[in-house]
Protein backbone atom coordinates (compact mmCIF):
# COMPACT_ATOMS: atom_id res chain seq x y z
CA UNK A 1 0.00 0.00 0.00
CA UNK A 2 2.48 2.41 1.30
CA UNK A 3 2.43 6.43 1.31
CA UNK A 4 2.42 7.01 -2.68
CA UNK A 5 4.12 10.34 -4.06
CA UNK A 6 3.36 12.11 -0.59
CA UNK A 7 6.54 13.60 0.79
CA UNK A 8 5.38 15.95 3.52
CA UNK A 9 2.85 16.99 5.70
CA UNK A 10 1.58 20.40 7.10
CA UNK A 11 1.37 20.53 10.69
CA UNK A 12 -1.87 23.23 11.30
CA UNK A 13 -0.87 23.57 14.83
CA UNK A 14 -2.36 25.07 17.71
CA UNK A 15 -4.01 28.09 16.78
CA UNK A 16 -4.55 30.04 13.51
CA UNK A 17 -3.96 33.58 14.85
CA UNK A 18 -0.29 34.95 14.15
CA UNK A 19 -0.79 37.43 16.79
CA UNK A 20 -1.74 34.12 19.65
CA UNK A 21 1.08 32.47 17.75
CA UNK A 22 4.38 34.94 18.19
CA UNK A 23 3.15 35.42 22.36
CA UNK A 24 3.27 31.86 22.54
CA UNK A 25 6.22 31.16 20.70
CA UNK A 26 7.98 33.10 23.73
CA UNK A 27 6.26 31.25 26.40
CA UNK A 28 7.17 27.91 25.03
CA UNK A 29 10.55 28.28 24.64
CA UNK A 30 10.80 29.75 28.79
CA UNK A 31 8.84 26.43 28.90
CA UNK A 32 11.16 23.99 27.16
CA UNK A 33 14.28 25.93 28.71
CA UNK A 34 12.94 25.66 32.05
CA UNK A 35 11.79 21.72 31.10
CA UNK A 36 15.26 21.08 30.29
CA UNK A 37 17.00 22.72 33.04
CA UNK A 38 14.29 21.99 36.17
CA UNK A 39 14.47 17.99 34.52
CA UNK A 40 18.35 17.91 34.13
CA UNK A 41 19.08 19.73 37.94
CA UNK A 42 17.14 16.47 39.26
CA UNK A 43 18.73 13.85 37.09
CA UNK A 44 22.52 15.56 37.98
CA UNK A 45 21.38 15.49 41.67
CA UNK A 46 20.70 12.57 42.29
CA UNK A 47 23.40 10.91 40.16
CA UNK A 48 26.10 12.58 42.09
CA UNK A 49 24.75 12.26 45.43
CA UNK A 50 23.48 9.36 47.62
CA UNK A 51 20.06 9.35 46.44
CA UNK A 52 21.31 7.51 43.33
CA UNK A 53 21.24 4.53 45.85
CA UNK A 54 17.95 4.64 46.28
CA UNK A 55 15.81 2.70 44.08
CA UNK A 56 13.13 5.14 44.62
CA UNK A 57 15.71 8.20 43.27
CA UNK A 58 17.10 5.47 40.77
CA UNK A 59 13.75 5.48 39.19
CA UNK A 60 13.01 9.49 39.21
CA UNK A 61 15.98 10.01 37.54
CA UNK A 62 14.89 7.91 34.22
CA UNK A 63 11.54 9.75 34.67
CA UNK A 64 12.97 13.35 34.62
CA UNK A 65 15.35 11.78 31.59
CA UNK A 66 12.03 10.53 30.09
CA UNK A 67 10.39 13.59 30.65
CA UNK A 68 13.44 15.76 28.67
CA UNK A 69 13.47 13.51 25.91
CA UNK A 70 9.83 13.21 25.56
CA UNK A 71 9.40 17.21 25.20
CA UNK A 72 12.56 17.36 22.90
CA UNK A 73 10.55 14.95 20.56
CA UNK A 74 7.46 17.83 20.00
CA UNK A 75 8.96 21.29 21.57
CA UNK A 76 11.54 22.88 19.58
CA UNK A 77 9.11 21.93 16.21
CA UNK A 78 6.64 23.12 17.61
CA UNK A 79 8.66 26.31 18.42
CA UNK A 80 10.54 26.54 15.38
CA UNK A 81 6.88 26.42 13.56
CA UNK A 82 6.07 29.76 15.47
CA UNK A 83 8.94 31.66 14.97
CA UNK A 84 9.49 30.89 11.00
CA UNK A 85 6.74 30.11 9.88
CA UNK A 86 8.14 26.27 8.80
CA UNK A 87 5.30 24.20 9.43
CA UNK A 88 5.89 21.55 7.14
CA UNK A 89 7.55 18.50 8.34
CA UNK A 90 9.00 15.23 5.69
CA UNK A 91 7.15 12.07 5.60
CA UNK A 92 9.87 10.15 7.46
CA UNK A 93 10.46 12.82 9.75
CA UNK A 94 6.65 12.97 10.67
CA UNK A 95 7.09 8.76 11.07
CA UNK A 96 9.77 9.42 13.16
CA UNK A 97 8.47 11.91 15.52
CA UNK A 98 5.31 10.03 16.28
CA UNK A 99 7.76 7.17 17.00
CA UNK A 100 9.47 8.59 19.40
CA UNK A 101 6.68 10.63 21.12
CA UNK A 102 5.06 7.37 21.95
CA UNK A 103 8.21 5.57 22.50
CA UNK A 104 9.28 8.21 25.40
CA UNK A 105 5.72 8.96 26.33
CA UNK A 106 5.36 4.91 27.08
CA UNK A 107 8.00 4.75 28.71
CA UNK A 108 7.13 7.23 31.26
CA UNK A 109 3.98 5.11 31.85
CA UNK A 110 5.90 1.90 32.96
CA UNK A 111 8.02 3.68 34.99
CA UNK A 112 5.82 5.15 36.82
CA UNK A 113 4.09 1.89 37.35
CA UNK A 114 7.53 0.95 38.34
CA UNK A 115 7.70 3.75 41.01
CA UNK A 116 4.71 2.95 42.49
CA UNK A 117 5.31 -1.17 42.77
CA UNK A 118 8.63 0.29 44.72
CA UNK A 119 6.39 2.67 47.30
CA UNK A 120 4.11 -0.44 47.47
CA UNK A 121 7.02 -2.60 48.68
CA UNK A 122 8.67 -0.35 50.67
CA UNK A 123 5.74 0.65 52.74
CA UNK A 124 3.78 -2.40 52.75
CA UNK A 125 6.82 -4.99 52.93
CA UNK A 126 9.76 -3.49 54.43
CA UNK A 127 11.71 -6.50 55.37
CA UNK A 128 11.64 -7.47 51.71
CA UNK A 129 12.80 -4.10 49.77
CA UNK A 130 16.19 -4.41 50.24
CA UNK A 131 15.68 -7.69 48.22
CA UNK A 132 12.58 -7.44 45.57
CA UNK A 133 14.67 -3.91 44.76
CA UNK A 134 18.09 -4.74 44.51
CA UNK A 135 19.94 -2.55 41.92
CA UNK A 136 20.07 -5.56 39.32
CA UNK A 137 15.90 -5.61 39.69
CA UNK A 138 16.18 -2.09 39.36
CA UNK A 139 17.64 -2.18 35.53
CA UNK A 140 15.80 -5.44 34.70
CA UNK A 141 12.92 -3.09 35.23
CA UNK A 142 13.94 -0.43 33.94
CA UNK A 143 14.66 -2.44 30.73
CA UNK A 144 12.13 -4.06 30.29
CA UNK A 145 9.91 -0.56 30.72
CA UNK A 146 11.74 0.52 27.77
CA UNK A 147 11.36 -2.80 25.41
CA UNK A 148 7.80 -2.61 26.04
CA UNK A 149 7.55 0.81 24.98
CA UNK A 150 9.40 0.03 22.02
CA UNK A 151 7.01 -3.04 21.05
CA UNK A 152 4.06 0.06 21.27
CA UNK A 153 5.76 2.47 19.10
CA UNK A 154 6.56 0.41 16.50
CA UNK A 155 2.94 -1.01 16.22
CA UNK A 156 1.98 2.76 15.65
CA UNK A 157 4.59 3.05 13.03
CA UNK A 158 3.25 -0.47 11.14
CA UNK A 159 0.32 1.01 10.96
CA UNK A 160 0.88 4.11 9.57
CA UNK A 161 3.53 3.12 7.16
CA UNK A 162 1.09 0.80 5.78
CA UNK A 163 -2.00 3.22 5.04
CA UNK A 164 -2.10 5.43 1.74
CA UNK A 165 -2.79 8.79 1.71
CA UNK A 166 -4.92 11.03 0.03
CA UNK A 167 -3.98 14.28 -1.65
CA UNK A 168 -4.93 15.98 1.90
CA UNK A 169 -1.78 16.29 4.00
CA UNK A 170 -2.85 18.87 6.64
CA UNK A 171 -2.51 17.44 9.73
CA UNK A 172 -4.31 19.31 12.49
CA UNK A 173 -2.24 19.12 14.84
CA UNK A 174 1.21 20.57 16.36
CA UNK A 175 2.83 17.20 15.92
CA UNK A 176 2.67 13.96 14.17
CA UNK A 177 0.41 11.65 16.43
CA UNK A 178 -1.67 8.69 15.21
CA UNK A 179 -5.29 9.82 15.05
CA UNK A 180 -4.62 12.80 13.20
CA UNK A 181 -2.74 10.76 10.37
CA UNK A 182 -5.18 8.20 10.71
CA UNK A 183 -7.81 11.08 9.55
CA UNK A 184 -5.72 11.71 6.58
CA UNK A 185 -5.87 7.96 5.33
CA UNK A 186 -8.09 7.54 2.37
CA UNK A 187 -9.00 4.33 3.57
CA UNK A 188 -11.42 2.82 6.19
CA UNK A 189 -9.09 2.92 9.64
CA UNK A 190 -12.54 1.88 11.54
CA UNK A 191 -9.92 -1.04 12.65
CA UNK A 192 -6.84 0.58 12.75
CA UNK A 193 -8.92 3.24 15.17
CA UNK A 194 -10.15 0.17 17.67
CA UNK A 195 -6.43 -1.10 17.73
CA UNK A 196 -5.14 2.64 19.48
CA UNK A 197 -8.52 2.84 21.85
CA UNK A 198 -7.22 -0.46 22.76
CA UNK A 199 -3.41 -0.40 22.82
CA UNK A 200 -3.50 3.07 24.26
CA UNK A 201 -6.29 3.95 25.68
CA UNK A 202 -7.41 1.49 27.37
CA UNK A 203 -4.00 0.49 28.69
CA UNK A 204 -4.06 4.01 29.99
CA UNK A 205 -7.19 3.83 32.22
CA UNK A 206 -6.43 0.24 33.20
CA UNK A 207 -2.90 1.57 34.82
CA UNK A 208 -4.17 4.45 36.04
CA UNK A 209 -7.26 2.45 37.87
CA UNK A 210 -4.31 0.13 39.13
CA UNK A 211 -1.91 2.79 40.26
CA UNK A 212 -4.66 4.32 41.74
CA UNK A 213 -5.81 1.16 44.05
CA UNK A 214 -1.74 0.72 44.21
CA UNK A 215 -1.82 4.18 46.29
CA UNK A 216 -5.24 3.46 47.84
CA UNK A 217 -3.73 0.23 49.23
CA UNK A 218 -0.21 2.12 49.95
CA UNK A 219 -1.86 4.97 52.14
CA UNK A 220 -4.26 2.25 54.01
CA UNK A 221 -1.43 0.60 55.56
CA UNK A 222 0.03 3.89 56.88
CA UNK A 223 -1.86 3.82 59.68
CA UNK A 224 0.31 1.38 61.67
CA UNK A 225 3.18 3.66 61.17
CA UNK A 226 4.88 6.02 63.14
CA UNK A 227 3.83 9.98 62.85
CA UNK A 228 7.66 10.62 61.44
CA UNK A 229 7.22 7.60 58.44
CA UNK A 230 3.93 8.71 57.88
CA UNK A 231 4.02 11.86 57.18
CA UNK A 232 7.29 11.28 54.92
CA UNK A 233 5.34 8.26 52.87
CA UNK A 234 2.39 10.47 52.92
CA UNK A 235 4.81 13.35 51.00
CA UNK A 236 6.55 11.28 48.60
CA UNK A 237 3.23 9.56 48.07
CA UNK A 238 1.54 12.86 47.29
CA UNK A 239 3.76 14.03 44.65
CA UNK A 240 3.72 10.73 42.75
CA UNK A 241 0.03 10.40 43.00
CA UNK A 242 -0.11 14.59 41.31
CA UNK A 243 2.07 13.23 38.69
CA UNK A 244 0.07 9.94 37.80
CA UNK A 245 -3.10 12.88 37.71
CA UNK A 246 -1.45 15.42 35.37
CA UNK A 247 -0.14 12.75 32.97
CA UNK A 248 -2.66 10.27 32.94
CA UNK A 249 -6.00 11.91 32.74
CA UNK A 250 -5.06 13.89 29.45
CA UNK A 251 -3.50 10.90 28.03
CA UNK A 252 -7.09 8.82 28.88
CA UNK A 253 -9.31 12.05 27.03
CA UNK A 254 -6.84 11.71 24.44
CA UNK A 255 -7.09 8.22 22.95
CA UNK A 256 -10.37 6.91 24.53
CA UNK A 257 -12.90 8.89 22.94
CA UNK A 258 -14.53 7.96 19.92
CA UNK A 259 -15.56 11.67 18.77
CA UNK A 260 -13.68 13.75 16.13
CA UNK A 261 -12.34 16.74 18.61
CA UNK A 262 -8.78 16.85 17.68
CA UNK A 263 -9.39 20.70 19.31
CA UNK A 264 -9.57 19.06 22.20
CA UNK A 265 -6.76 16.14 21.66
CA UNK A 266 -4.66 19.09 20.77
CA UNK A 267 -4.66 20.76 24.53
CA UNK A 268 -5.28 17.09 25.91
CA UNK A 269 -1.88 16.53 24.42
CA UNK A 270 -0.21 20.23 25.77
CA UNK A 271 -0.74 18.95 29.02
CA UNK A 272 0.94 15.66 28.64
CA UNK A 273 3.77 16.83 26.35
CA UNK A 274 4.61 20.55 28.23
CA UNK A 275 2.59 21.14 31.22
CA UNK A 276 3.57 17.82 33.08
CA UNK A 277 7.12 17.35 31.91
CA UNK A 278 7.26 21.47 33.56
CA UNK A 279 5.97 20.78 36.93
CA UNK A 280 7.47 17.36 37.31
CA UNK A 281 10.62 18.92 38.99
CA UNK A 282 8.59 21.36 41.60
CA UNK A 283 6.32 18.71 42.42
CA UNK A 284 8.93 15.94 43.24
CA UNK A 285 11.87 18.37 44.74
CA UNK A 286 9.72 21.06 46.65
CA UNK A 287 7.74 18.48 48.67
CA UNK A 288 10.78 16.14 49.30
CA UNK A 289 13.16 17.08 52.02
CA UNK A 290 15.64 14.46 51.16
CA UNK A 291 16.19 16.05 47.38
CA UNK A 292 16.21 19.66 48.48
CA UNK A 293 19.31 18.75 50.72
CA UNK A 294 21.09 16.87 48.13
CA UNK A 295 20.75 19.69 46.21
CA UNK A 296 21.89 22.36 48.42
CA UNK A 297 25.05 19.44 48.70
CA UNK A 298 25.24 18.61 45.06
CA UNK A 299 24.78 22.50 43.84
CA UNK A 300 26.68 24.04 46.48
CA UNK A 301 29.61 22.00 46.34
CA UNK A 302 29.86 22.75 42.54
CA UNK A 303 30.26 26.95 43.31
CA UNK A 304 32.57 26.22 45.93
CA UNK A 305 34.63 24.09 43.87
CA UNK A 306 34.60 27.45 41.10
CA UNK A 307 35.40 29.47 43.33
CA UNK A 308 38.40 27.63 44.25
Amino acid sequence: MGYGNLTEFILLGLFHNEDVEAMCSVLFLFCYLAILCGNLVVVLTIRFSHLSEYPMYFFLSYLSFMDVCFTSTVAPKLIIDFLVECNTISYSGCIVQMFFAHFFGATEIFILVVMAYDRYVAICRPLYYMISMNRPVCYILVIVSVIGAFIHSLLHVLIVIRLPFCDTKEIDHYFCDIFPLLKLACTDTRFFIIIIITTTGVLSILTFIALIISYVIILSTLKTCSSKGRHKALSTCGSHITVVFMFFLPLIFTYVPMSDSVGDDKVFALFYTMIAPLFNPLIYTLRNTDMKNAMRKVWCQEKLFEKK
